[in-house]
């Protein structure tokens, strides 16, 4: 019985090690992959093609970067208010949405260098008897922007909290596709659609919409990596600059933002 025992303890152990050793062979192989998340309802800096593949100028870039330091790059659609509580707990390594670099969420995550400069904008329907030209104005309708977001936040502090928007016409959307199919429905649904600059001049191309009002704050994008990982975050500030030393970078600005 007891060199029964033996044998079995010798085999277990055994059977450990080739399970560790087996194990250590996956996470290498796994190693150089990023998992990036984005909200694909941005265009033109990230959204779905006919084909359903996410594509878009935060794509293309942050593909560009990661590849040529090595990596093979997954990009998952996540929704925008819940990118940064995906990289904190690791579901992704990079966020890619054209989020904007600012004090609060610098407290949880690390940017790189920014990438692109924006400001917001007031959209509206075509011909449907909107009339902004202030942001007074704005106290008119309803105003809708998506939750998370910078517009978000401008919406709410600057015409809510001061009183100039009534709360009961602030609407909150997860998506920006559906804050614009209801701006595109009417003003009975909502009147206004605050949103980043470069994104309502590529709706504004379908001719549904259109630019009445132009908001300075000044904003910048960058791409997050989860807080305390400077190794990524150097790779992709390396990558960032090089990508930016090339014609790859003007091919994509005329690929993405050409009239």
């Amino acid at each position: 019985m007891e060199n029964k025992n033996k044998i079995f303890s010798i085999v277990l152990v055994l059977a450990m090690v080739i399970g560790t050793v087996a194990l250590s062979g996956c996470t290498q192989e796994t190693k150089n992959k990023i998992i990036v998340g984005t909200s694909a309802d941005f265009p033109p800096f990230e959204y779905k093609a006919t084909n359903q593949t996410i594509i878009g100028f935060d794509i293309d870039l942050i593909k560009k970067i990661l590849t040529d330091q090595g990596y093979t790059v997954e990009v998952q659609d996540i929704g925008f208010d819940s990118l940064i509580p995906s990289l904190q707990t690791g579901k992704i390594d990079v966020i890619a949405a054209a989020m904007t670099i600012d004090d609060e969420r610098m407290l949880q995550v690390d940017f790189s260098n920014p990438y692109y400069d924006s400001n917001q904008t007031v959209l509206v329907k075509v011909g449907a008897g909107v009339n902004i030209t202030t942001i007074e104005d704005l106290k008119n309708y309803t105003v809708g922007a998506q939750t998370g977001t910078t517009g978000w936040d401008w919406v709410n502090d600057t015409l809510v909290a001061t009183g100039k928007l009534n709360s009961d016409n602030f609407r909150s959307y997860d998506l920006y596709t559906d804050a614009v199919a209801d701006l595109i429905i009417g003003p009975s649904r909502v009147g206004a659609v605050v949103i980043d600059s470069p994104v309502a001049q590529a709706f504004a191309k379908s001719g549904d919409v259109r630019i009445v009002l132009n908001i300075t704050t000044n904003e910048s994008y960058g791409f997050a990596v989860e807080k305390g990982n400077t190794e990524l975050l150097t790779k992709i500030n390396t990558g960032l600059s090089a990508v930016k030393a090339t014609t790859y970078w003007e091919d994509l600005i005329e690929q993405y933002f050409a009239t």
